[in-house]
């Protein structure tokens, strides 16, 4: 069993019980994905950059993603309706709480002048938005392989129905929050 995944059953869901009042363990709140999505926007004139920005994403996500295309013809960014532009993976189970458990403890840490994630990133509905702006903070890529640093969204999609539970839940995980 991955070690998050023992720490969230062990000592977050029981604490989480104790804070919130729940009367069953099925209102605790949990995970249920996490959405890693890069858009690479130079694609339109360069596709090379689209296939690195999926090997790269395949490396640190331990998933292949799938490839996204424009929804809209937009004459100023030169984007025609179909064409490939960005990437995604949404990570569930295993894959999920080990992803979450490397980004908490080994990347985030690694990021530039790093005082934690802003906790206002919240959507209301319990999930987390977060955006990050180089690919480089995983361990498994390669400084010198990197033509172009990219940036990424991650979503945290929980069942939680607040903000604060969602916070709380994140919090128990080892999501280092601005103080």
């Amino acid at each position: 069993m991955n070690r998050l995944k023992e720490k969230y059953l062990n000592e977050v869901k029981p604490e989480l019980m104790k804070k919130h009042g729940y009367s069953s363990v099925m209102q605790c709140p949990k995970l249920v994905k996490i959405v890693i999505n890069m858009g690479v926007g130079e694609a339109t004139q360069e596709p090379k950059n689209l296939e690195e920005a999926v090997a790269e994403m395949t490396q640190f996500a331990g998933q292949k993603p799938v490839i996204t295309k424009a929804k809209k013809s937009i004459a100023n960014f030169k984007l025609r309706e179909g064409t490939e532009i960005g990437c995604k993976v949404t990570l569930r189970g295993e894959k999920m709480y080990e992803f979450m458990d490397k980004l908490v403890s080994i990347s985030l840490p690694r990021v530039r002048d790093f005082r934690g994630v802003s906790a206002t990133a919240f959507d209301g509905r319990g999930n987390y938005t977060l955006g990050i702006k180089e690919q480089i903070i995983f361990p498994e890529i390669q400084y010198d392989k990197v033509s172009k640093v990219r940036g990424m969204d991650i979503v945290i999609v929980t069942t939680a129905n607040t903000n604060e539970e969602a916070k709380d839940l994140l919090t128990g995980l080892g999501m280092p929050f601005v103080k």
